[in-house]
C-alpha cells in the first residue's frame, strides 16, 4: 500500500475521524462527531488516487470497477482498523469515500445499549432487524450481539456480508464470515445454500428485497434466530418496507408469515451527548400478541402507540429514548427535540404535559 496514504489514514484515526473523503483537486476531508473538518494536508491528485486504488481494489472486484466505475469492498491496516470503502467517479474523476469499523468490538455496557438488546440477542429463534440511517451505528449494535452470543452460547453463527467489516474470532461459538464476490458469488446463492451449512445464526448484512426477506422469514420459521440491517428510519417504517419488498399479489402471505417469525426490530440513531461524542436512541419493537395483531391486520400505524405502552415487554418509542436521556442529564432537551418523532408532544411532556401516542391508539379502538 502506498506510504503516503497510510499517512494519510493514521492523521485521519488519529483525528478521531470515523469517514474520509477523497477526491482529485480537492482537499482531504473528515466527518469527526458528525461535522466535516479539512485535514491538513497536501491536496490529492486524480493521478496519485488512480494509483492508490489499483493498490486497494481486490483481484475479485477488479473487472467489476473497470466495468461500473464504481465498486464497494474493505481492507485492513494493522493498528488502525478496517476501513470500508466505496470507490466511484465525479467529473470524470476518482473519489473515495471510506469509513473506519474499529475492531475491537465494544460490550452492550460500552455503547450504552439498553438490557433488551442483550435478550433479544438470545432469542433462540426468528428475525431481528436492527435499523437505522447510513451511519446510525447499527454495524457495532450488531457486531455486539454477535459478540456476545459468541461469548457466551455454543452457537453456529454464518454471516453473508458486502463487504465484512467486523471480523470475529471463535470463542465459545463458531463463526463463518462470507463475502459477496470473494466467498460466494451473491446474497442470493449465500441464502440459497446457507441452511446446508448447519446454522443457529444467519446473519444477512442487508434485507434488499423479497428473496433475501423470504429466505429470513423461511428459515425463522425452521427455527434460526436470522439478524438482518436495513436502511430505515423508525420501526413502523422498517415493517412497512419488509412487506413492501412483496408484490401486491403475494403480500397477505409475506404478513402472516412476518407476523409469525419476527423476533423484534431495534432502530437506532446517534445524538450528541453533554459530554462529549454520541449516544444511541433507539426505537424498540418487540413483537407480542398486539404487534403480530397489527401486522396481520395491515394496521402497522398501530405500532408506535403498542411499543409506547410496551415497556414491560422492553419497548420503547425513539420519543421515549429521547425523554430518558434528557432525564438522566445525558443530552440536552434541544438535542432531544431535534431527534424528535414527534417534537410538539416531546416538548409538552417536558412541560408536564403527557399526551401519548398510546392514549390515541386506545381510543381508536372504543
Amino acid at each position: 500500500m502506498d506510504s503516503a496514504f497510510q499517512i494519510l489514514l493514521r492523521h485521519a484515526v488519529e483525528a478521531g475521524a470515523s469517514d474520509i473523503h477523497l477526491k482529485g483537486g480537492g482537499p482531504v476531508i473528515l466527518r469527526v462527531d458528525r461535522q466535516l473538518r479539512y485535514l491538513d494536508w497536501k491536496t490529492p491528485t486524480d493521478s496519485w488516487l488512480r494509483e492508490v486504488i489499483g493498490e486497494l481494489v481486490p483481484p475479485h472486484l477488479r473487472e467489476a470497477h473497470a466495468a461500473g466505475r464504481e465498486v464497494d469492498f474493505a481492507f485492513a491496516v494493522e493498528g488502525l482498523g478496517r476501513f470500508r470503502t466505496n470507490i466511484f467517479q465525479q467529473r470524470g474523476e476518482v473519489a473515495l469515500a471510506l469509513r473506519l469499523v474499529k475492531q475491537e468490538i465494544r460490550s452492550f455496557g460500552e455503547l450504552n445499549l439498553p438490557d433488551t438488546i442483550r435478550r433479544i440477542s438470545e432469542a433462540p429463534r426468528g428475525i431481528v432487524i436492527v435499523a437505522g440511517a447510513i451511519g446510525s451505528g447499527k454495524s457495532t449494535t450488531l457486531a455486539a450481539m454477535l459478540d456476545h452470543v459468541n461469548s457466551t452460547k455454543g452457537k453456529h453463527i454464518i454471516t453473508i456480508e458486502d463487504p465484512i467489516e467486523y471480523l470475529f474470532a471463535d470463542k465459545q461459538s463458531v463463526i463463518e464470515q462470507r463475502e459477496i464476490g470473494l466467498d460466494t458469488a451473491s446474497f442470493s446463492t449465500a441464502l440459497r445454500h446457507v441452511l446446508r451449512q448447519d446454522p443457529d445464526i444467519i446473519v444477512i448484512g442487508e434485507m434488499r428485497d423479497a428473496e433475501s426477506a423470504m429466505a429470513a422469514m423461511s428459515a425463522a420459521n425452521i427455527g434460526h434466530l436470522v439478524i438482518t440491517t436495513l436502511h430505515t428510519a423508525d420501526a413502523m417504517q422498517s415493517v412497512q418496507r419488509v412487506l413492501e419488498f412483496f408484490p401486491v399479489e403475494q403480500r397477505e402471505y409475506a404478513r402472516q408469515l412476518f407476523a409469525a417469525t419476527l423476533r423484534a426490530v431495534i432502530c437506532q440513531r446517534l445524538v450528541n451527548s453533554t459530554v462529549s461524542g454520541v449516544l444511541p436512541a433507539l426505537e424498540i419493537l418487540v413483537n407480542t400478541i398486539s404487534v403480530a395483531k397489527a401486522i396481520e391486520g395491515s394496521q402497522t400505524e398501530k405500532l408506535p402507540g403498542i411499543m409506547e405502552l410496551g415497556t414491560n415487554e422492553g419497548m420503547q418509542t425513539f420519543d421515549q429514548a429521547l425523554r430518558a436521556l434528557v432525564s438522566a442529564n445525558r443530552i440536552t432537551r434541544e438535542e432531544a427535540l431535534a431527534h424528535a418523532a414527534n417534537p410538539d408532544l416531546l416538548r409538552m411532556s417536558f412541560q408536564g404535559v403527557n399526551l401519548s401516542e398510546g392514549t390515541r391508539i386506545l381510543g381508536s379502538r372504543r
